[in-house]
């Protein structure tokens, strides 16, 4: 009986020394150690006074520092619960071997996400990501699907962990919305929400139309990767036109009465950036700008291009034969992407937001 208790034990020992292993390997390939280094002097250079003289500096310094926190440290503390488990072991306890049991199994689960997250390693998967959400053929109902995507992504983001703020959102005439922009914020934002990049067609009995017909409506997604610091993407003052006009629709005090509302033309690609939200014309060229510079970054991994200036502007319409994902709710429900043939049947969880196997 003893021999077999040593037994189980050796091998759970055994099993926990190849996790810390493979843990170790995974955290070397991924350049852990280097970010690490990083995340300490980022800290120490916020613990300094002196840098908060410059709020925006000590913003950003403090932004990154909890990106590296959030990617390191999840590793960290699966490296200490290896280490606090082979100490376990070590006392050869029997009585504490379902504990280490249960706590191995944990230890397994948290390893196997934390290598999915090390898929993300494209040149902007850790960045923040914008979605831009914009109707397509379809009329009001298109509209209406537009409205139901941006709750649908709102929903994902609360569900998953991710703060999402909505930067700009433009009416429907009569329902829906035309247009919104999404900030999403979190580990990987980008490299988890990139797969949502195109059109998205539904099909439904149409609550618009009097005779409750079958109506199909499109809307384009665009996901951007957040680019704040201007030079990741070099953007030539040149190739700017700037239009500032009235802002539309509801508002404050003075966001109708004055020329806070500005649109930024991008020439050689003709992209046109519109930010009417804030009452300043200063805060919304800026929210303009990283929003323009996200697109730019986006088509660039789109078109292979070394540089900006090589770019040439989107084509993708948002209307029938461009769809990535059919959103099926009349005759039957069904929720089917186009590129992988991934399917699910329960539509109305998929629109509440429960997009994860659609992202994997």
């Amino acid at each position: 009986m003893i021999r077999v208790y040593n037994m189980i034990m050796q091998d759970l020992l055994k099993k926990i020394t190849e996790l810390q292993g493979s843990v170790q390997k995974a955290w070397d390939e991924a350049g852990f150690s280097e970010r690490e280094e990083k995340l300490v002097e980022l800290t120490r250079q916020l613990e300094d006074p002196a840098i908060w003289q410059d709020n925006l500096k000590a913003q950003e310094i403090s932004k990154q520092q909890a990106k590296l926190s959030a990617q390191v440290g999840p590793w960290g503390e699966l490296g200490a619960q290896i280490l606090d488990l082979r100490e376990l072991a070590a006392l050869d306890d029997e009585s504490l071997r379902g504990d280490i049991e249960k706590q191995l199994t944990e230890a397994e689960e948290i390893f196997e996400g934390l290598q999915k997250e090390l898929r993300y390693n494209g040149p902007y998967d850790d960045h923040d990501a914008i979605l831009r959400l914009q109707a397509g053929a379809g009329g009001v109902d298109a509209m209406d699907w537009t409205a139901m995507l941006l709750r649908m992504y709102l929903r994902w983001a609360e569900k998953a962990g991710y703060k999402a703020e909505v930067v700009e959102e433009s009416a429907g005439d009569e329902a829906g919305i035309k247009s919104a922009v999404i900030s999403v914020s979190g580990v990987n934002a980008y490299g988890k929400l990139q797969s949502e990049h195109g059109v998205h067609r539904l099909v439904r009995l149409s609550p618009f139309n009097a005779d409750n017909l079958r109506q199909t409506s499109f809307a384009m997604v665009e996901v951007l990767p957040q680019i704040d610091a201007p030079d990741e993407v070099a953007v030539d003052e040149k190739d700017l036109r700037v239009d500032v006009f009235r802002a539309g629709g509801h508002g404050g005090q003075s966001v109708n009465t004055t020329d806070s509302a500005v649109r930024i033309t991008h020439i050689p690609t003709n992209i046109v950036v519109s930010i009417q939200n804030e009452r300043s014309q200063l805060q919304n060229k800026e929210t303009a700008m990283k929003i323009l510079r996200s697109k730019l970054a986006q088509l660039q991994i789109e078109q292979h291009a070394e540089k900006i200036s090589e770019l040439k502007g989107p084509n993708t319409e948002a209307a029938w034969g461009n769809q990535i994902r059919n959103y099926v709710l009349h005759p039957y429900t069904l929720v089917k992407d186009t590129r992988t043939k991934f399917e699910v049947k329960d539509a109305k969880s998929v629109l509440d937001g429960d997009l994860e196997k659609f992202l994997n």
